[in-house]
């Protein structure tokens, strides 16, 4: 007969035995705890797909437990996945191909969607009738995000460069007052800043619309994220891009409440009609990347090799190949 110090030993012998197989289970898929993903956005219109997924908890179904914040740029959202507090970020072309031009640890996993009506914003007295009109002014844009590349394609339309005009670096929300102020003669700023551009000048307003630049909105892995639960993460948001086409309005209201008051039903309903979504890997994304990079050398003195096989290898199309196979097309 076992002595009750005994019994009491293989009581809590046994009792530590269940908790830690407990404990053991739960940290795998079979313990029923998700693997917790987080996602940095941005543009909530270019990354509806995500927001999507966040309004109908589209997550779950995939076997993650996903966590979405919104920075207030792309090149934001991008500094979020490589400092560790994002494991995944919605961001645009340019801030990832300068990621990958410093040497970042930094996987482009998909092309979300596609945009390309940009305007320049001005003033009607500073009589700015044409992008050759450019010439010498002061030109408000947020740098280091996809709309100083749209500024630079809108230069280059008529043969001028950065060096032709006075760069004023601005926050995306700081251009329209900048122009009301006349501090700067014209500026590029997010579409979601439009309608308010256009309010503040009243009859002052004036803009030139320009359609010479396909913004990319990407998704993108840092060095915390996994190839499963990006894997997961890519099913979930080919659910919502099926959403989107099967009920544009309904994706629109999702979009609308998970901007927490950031934008206005008149402009998600005017301007999601304009993106094109589809996640893709395609040679035609590559193509841009390899331009960018072009461009980030010579005007933004970047380090790296703009050598198309070498942006390449940013690329990880493991994840896009296991949801949809025929989405991946760069080779």
């Amino acid at each position: 007969m076992l002595r009750p110090r005994a019994v009491a030993a293989l009581l809590a012998a046994a009792l530590l035995c269940a908790l830690t197989s407990a404990c053991d289970s739960g940290s795998g898929p079979a313990g029923g705890d998700r693997p917790a993903v987080s996602l940095a956005g941005s543009d909530h219109l270019g990354g509806a797909p995500v927001y999507v997924a966040q309004e109908r908890g589209l997550w779950s179904a995939e076997g993650i437990e996903a966590t979405v914040t919104t920075q207030p740029t792309g090149r934001d959202a991008l500094n979020a996945v490589l400092g560790g507090q994002a494991q995944l970020g919605v961001v645009g072309d340019l801030p990832a191909v300068t990621a990958a031009l410093g040497g970042r640890e930094l996987r482009i996993v998909a092309d979300l969607s596609r945009f390309s009506d940009w305007r320049l914003l001005s003033r009607t007295d500073r009589q700015i009738t044409g992008f050759a009109a450019l010439k010498g002014r002061k030109v408000g844009v947020p740098q280091g995000t996809n709309v100083e590349y749209a500024l630079s394609r809108m230069l280059a339309s008529v043969q001028l460069t950065a060096a032709d005009v006075t760069v004023v670096n601005l926050a995306p929300n700081q251009v329209t007052s900048a122009l009301a102020r006349g501090d700067v003669d014209a500026g590029v700023t997010f579409p979601s800043f439009y309608d308010s551009a256009r309010t503040t000048l009243g009859d002052r307003y004036a803009e030139l619309p320009f359609t010479g630049y396909t913004a990319r909105t990407l998704l993108v892995a840092g060095p915390k994220a996994t190839e499963e639960t990006t894997t997961a993460v890519l099913r979930a948001l080919l659910k919502a891009q099926h959403e989107i086409t099967a009920d544009p309005a309904a994706a629109r209201s999702a979009v609308l409440a998970q901007s927490k008051g950031a934008l206005q039903a008149g402009y998600v309903d005017a301007f999601q009609p304009r993106y094109a979504y589809g996640a893709t890997l395609s040679p035609e994304l590559l193509d841009q990347l390899e331009h960018e990079a072009t461009w980030a050398k010579t005007a933004q003195n970047m380090p790296g090799s703009a050598d198309r096989a070498a942006l390449q290898r940013h690329l990880n199309p493991g994840p896009l190949s296991a949801v949809d196979p025929a989405a991946v097309t760069v080779r």
